[in-house]
């Protein structure tokens, strides 16, 4: 086991999103492996992914302001950003349990591990209807002792639902969809429209005066909107009181946003989206494929409303193959794509072993931002609108080709081993106690200026 070059594997990012080998040249990558207990580069990731998003914010600023800066990311604090959630505290407790007591792995009947999502109240319910039984593990389990794992995981989609069956990464690479990701580019920015060149005037911040609409929820999404945030931009977070959601999540990453509550059901709700719309620059969703654009905002409808815009989309399991319309969260494509069975296999574990940190979720957050602010230099250059595509199971197919690492002996690092890594700010829900941003920028350092507030807490307007 050998840990991949964070430098060569940011190189390769640079040159994905199509920017000049040399800006890596202003960025030092400090720190050695293993910081996270892994036989996969979570590590590496981390670092490169911070480090290419904060690249692109300071490529950004030259395109502004004729300058470049120092910019510095440290392995250490990269990878402690990974799961930031595990160490928000709000008025120094750990914030209300949001896993469902059913949620995690079991064994079919056939012997094949499953993995259940059900911290989402109508997922949970959903499952109970599929299996008919009550919310008692014992009782998931006596149920699923019925089924076959592929059988269940079927059903389960088939029904909007959320269940992956384990696979190896020998199953998942002969799967079809599996096949249909090893297609795919890590992800895609490509021209949906014509719209004149944006040049952008000089600030004192990358992102500052760029507006950006949020649709997102539970992880990758929200931490590209908080990246977009900790460089300046405007972010304002849209939900639906209807929508339910984890408290936690919308905390950790609710830092620097603004937060409106607009219901897209009501023409009044479509509305006010699109009026909106047209004074911003970034557009990220990250629902079901296919249910924003029902509502009239799918990219090119977008583009057409807003000339110039770059729309973002994350997805679950990528936009081609006989998957490309499901429901997916982290904890599922790494059990689904062979991640949990591997680690399980180097740690020597009887049942399948996750990875330590919502991997998936955090990298493809930080490449949303990446290409996303990759496309604002475009647009800037060349006019246009853009489109960014993400998905859990690209993001974790790049992952997998770095390689493995030699982290089975590293320690986990708990609350106190990290609290160098903290700040306390006021927020909405009181004293926060949450994860600093690893990258450092030598003029413009990244930082939050809006404390995290509770959904809904502001008008649909821009400041």
């Amino acid at each position: 086991m050998s840990a991949p070059s964070p430098k060569n594997v940011l190189a390769e990012l640079l040159r994905a999103a199509g920017h000049p080998d040399a800006t890596a040249g202003v960025i030092e990558l400090p720190g050695t492996a293993p910081v996270l207990p892994s036989s996969f580069a979570v590590d590496a990731a981390a670092q490169a992914t911070i480090a290419a998003a904060a690249l692109a914010a300071n490529e950004l600023w030259r395109l502004r302001t004729g300058r470049r800066q120092d910019v510095s990311v440290d392995m250490r604090s990269a990878a402690i950003e990974f799961r930031s959630e595990r160490y928000l505290r709000v008025d120094g407790k750990p914030p209300s349990e949001y896993h469902d007591p059913i949620a995690g792995l079991y064994r079919c009947g056939d012997g094949r591990w499953v993995r259940l999502h059900t911290n989402l109240p109508h997922h949970r319910d959903g499952v109970l209807a599929l299996l008919g039984c009550s919310h008692d593990r014992a009782a998931v389990q006596r149920a699923l002792d019925q089924w076959r794992g592929e059988a269940l995981e079927t059903a389960a989609a088939d029904a909007g639902l959320v269940v992956t069956a384990c696979r190896s990464f020998a199953e998942w690479d002969a799967h079809p969809q599996g096949r249909a990701i090893a297609r795919l580019p890590l992800f895609t920015i490509d021209q949906i429209g014509d719209a004149p060149a944006q040049p952008m005037g000089a600030a004192d911040r990358p992102l500052a005066g760029v507006k950006v609409l949020d649709l997102t929820r539970i992880i990758a999404g929200p931490v590209c909107g908080r990246t977009l945030a900790a460089h300046g931009a405007d972010v304002l977070l849209i939900t639906a009181s209807h929508l339910p959601s984890m408290q936690p999540l919308v905390i950790d990453t609710g830092r620097g946003k603004l937060s409106t509550s607009i219901d897209l059901r009501q023409s009044s709700g479509r509305e006010t989206l699109a009026a909106l719309l047209r004074g911003a620059d970034v557009f990220v969703q990250g629902y079901r494929p296919g249910a924003i654009a029902a509502f009239g905002f799918g990219p090119q409808e977008v583009a057409r409303i807003r000339p110039g815009i770059v729309y973002v989309s994350l997805c679950a399991y990528g936009h081609e193959g006989p998957w490309a319309g499901r429901r997916g969260f982290d904890s599922l494509v790494q059990t689904a794509s062979g991640f949990n069975a591997a680690e399980a296999e180097a740690f020597g574990a009887r049942e399948p072993k996750p990875l330590p940190a919502q991997v998936l979720d955090h990298a493809t957050g930080y490449l949303m931002a990446f290409a996303a602010i990759s496309a604002l230099a475009r647009r800037a250059e060349r006019g246009g609108s853009w489109h960014v595509r993400t998905s859990l199971a690209q993001t974790g197919y790049w992952f997998r080709q770095l390689g493995r690492a030699d982290g089975l002996t590293c320690p986990d690092p708990g609350f106190d081993d990290v609290r160098d890594r903290l700040e306390d700010t006021p927020s909405g829900f009181g004293t926060l106690t949450a994860v600093r941003h690893a990258a450092v920028m030598t003029e413009t350092p990244p930082r939050w200026v809006r404390p995290t507030v509770p959904l809904g807490t502001h008008a649909p307007a821009w400041p």
